[in-house]
């Protein structure tokens, strides 16, 4: 399965991937989804939203356990984030097969779409969507870089745009999600542990800054003349530093346009997506006020118009006490909560949003973690050892059997 998937949608010059929503690449990784479902016998359909969904067992049924991740990707991501959990999932169905397992609760695989937001600028658009917590205006106000709404990309991949909302009737014949990811950190590495269990996401949200200024000739215009709005963005990026610092959080500038975006011209406008994540709401209030009163002040002083939108925002998510312990029960940890290299389980928070988080308000949902040596996600470099995908492919299928089988 991963030699199969692996070539999908990999740029030759990165070594990372580039599968945005609605392309021809996103449309490769929906094949083979399809086609990887189809070889176990699973029944295949796509809802309202663009999800894929692999069914073993009456859909219709109720309580049904499920499990899976995403397939598409960041600008040149990595090979595992997402695609780690789908490819487990089949894997583990695979597994449980092997070990004669007997179902007595519907069973589905998903792939929700665009999780990561990477064309459209808002993650987990189609888990957001199947939950209201994204409504079909807000979803048709959405735009790539090239000025193509979220609508138009869907019918041009041969998708009804109409039909996205709320789906309340799939959620409620859901009894629990469990989502497998790549750890997207090292706290496993440091425990010494292969397999996780999430506590908690933390609460997070980007937010659009737009500085104006004037645009004028790099070689003519004196610097004392000067509305020069990169240097504002400069200052802030270097503010959302220190403000992280402060605060324990982490905020980062990590998308930039620039108009007119000549070498030889000062800039007119300078837009700028800030992401910040904290272990609290209190420590994620503090950061993005910071950065926006030192943003403000700097805008000031040179002589630059401020405009702050916020794009998206996610509160702290707490995962399902009660199927996250009987998640440390099934793995052999009776003591939630535990850590280190004694055996047990850990349980550990995480600053990346999933669609298991989104999804938590509707549903119990849970997620197990595979160490990742490096801590690198986001990145070509993004890594997890063979032995450590297995054993999360073990552990899942345990999970599976003792949630479906029994």
């Amino acid at each position: 399965m991963w030699r199969s998937l692996r070539p999908l949608g990999r740029s030759a010059a990165s070594g990372g991937y580039r599968r945005y929503a609605w392309t021809d690449a996103d449309a490769d990784c929906r094949l083979w989804f399809r086609m990887q479902a189809e070889a176990r016998r699973l029944d295949v359909e796509t809802d309202r939203n663009g999800n894929q969904w692999a069914w073993l067992g009456d859909p219709t049924a109720g309580d049904a356990v499920v499990t899976g991740s995403h397939l598409d990707s960041v600008p040149d991501g990595g090979a595992f984030d997402g695609p780690l959990g789908v490819v487990s999932s089949f894997a583990a169905l695979d597994e449980l097969r092997a070990r004669g397992a007997s179902f007595k609760r519907p069973l589905a695989i998903v792939n929700f779409g665009d999780e990561e937001g990477a064309r459209f600028g808002l993650a987990c658009v189609g888990s957001r969507l199947t939950a209201g917590r994204l409504t079909k205006e807000q979803a048709y106000e959405l735009r790539d870089a090239d000025g193509i709404s979220l609508p138009q990309a869907m019918e041009a991949a041969g998708y009804d745009p109409d039909a996205i909302g709320p789906d309340p009737e799939r959620l409620a014949r859901i009894g629990a999600f469990v989502e497998l990811h790549v750890e997207q950190g090292r706290a496993l590495d440091l425990s010494g542990d292969a397999i996780g269990i999430a506590s908690s996401i933390w609460p997070h949200g980007r937010w659009r800054y737009d500085f104006a200024g004037e645009a004028n000739h790099a070689g003519t215009t004196r610097l004392v003349d000067r509305r020069d709005p990169m240097l504002t963005y400069a200052e802030t990026v270097l503010a959302a530093r220190r403000e992280a610092e402060l605060t324990g959080a982490v905020a980062t500038f990590g998308k930039i346009a620039v108009e007119p975006n000549g070498v030889n011209a000062i800039p007119s406008l300078v837009r700028g997506w800030l992401d910040a994540r904290a272990a609290d709401q209190d420590a994620l209030d503090a950061v993005v006020a910071g950065v926006e009163t030192a943003a403000r002040d700097y805008a000031d002083r040179h002589g630059i118009d401020l405009t702050v939108v916020r794009e998206s925002f996610t509160p702290v998510v707490d995962f399902s006490h009660a199927l996250r312990d009987e998640l440390s029960r099934i793995l052999g940890d009776a003591a939630a909560g535990t850590s280190g290299p004694s055996g047990k389980v850990p349980v550990l928070g995480t600053g990346a949003g999933h669609d298991a988080g989104i999804l938590s308000e509707s549903i119990p949902t849970a997620m197990l973690f595979v160490r990742n040596p490096t801590g690198v996600s986001h990145s070509p470099a993004e890594f997890a050892a063979e032995d450590d995908c297995l054993a999360g492919v073990r552990a899942l299928a345990d999970v599976l059997e003792e949630l479906a089988c029994r």
